[in-house]
């Protein structure tokens, strides 16, 4: 399977997490399971943070690295920080945000990424 620029991956996954919040919205928005649908926005915007926040860091470990240059962290404190914000909202406010679903909305990058893996692995054997 040939390697494949992050630019465009990470563009995918841009937009396939911004579908996911614009249904998500849809949900909070028109049905009677708001908090949720807030926890599933709140967990996937954070999510995304941090995906975002992973690509950069990555990005930045690899110029370091090319360049020979030492780099000590890949920004696991800050991933693991707003993480944990995104649970304290939700226990701060449970009546606006499920906490199960803040969990399960942390889990939708992982969830993107291996679906698209998935997609561009099957493109990749039918070419």
């Amino acid at each position: 399977m040939q390697q494949q620029d992050n630019g465009t991956m990470i563009k995918r996954h841009r937009k396939y997490l911004f579908y996911l919040i614009a249904v998500f919205l849809l949900g909070w928005g028109f049905t009677t399971y708001d908090t949720a649908f807030m926890g599933l926005i709140v967990g996937t915007i954070t999510s995304f943070y941090n995906h975002l926040l992973l690509y950069r860091k990555v990005n930045k470990f690899g110029d370091t690295v090319v360049n020979g240059g030492k780099m000590y962290s890949l920004g696991t404190v800050s991933r693991m920080a707003a993480a944990g914000l995104a649970v304290f909202i939700s226990l701060r406010y449970p009546e606006h945000v499920n906490v199960y679903f803040v969990i399960l909305g942390l889990m939708t990058s992982y969830i993107v990424i291996f679906i698209d893996f998935m997609i561009q692995s099957k493109q990749q054997t039918n070419v």
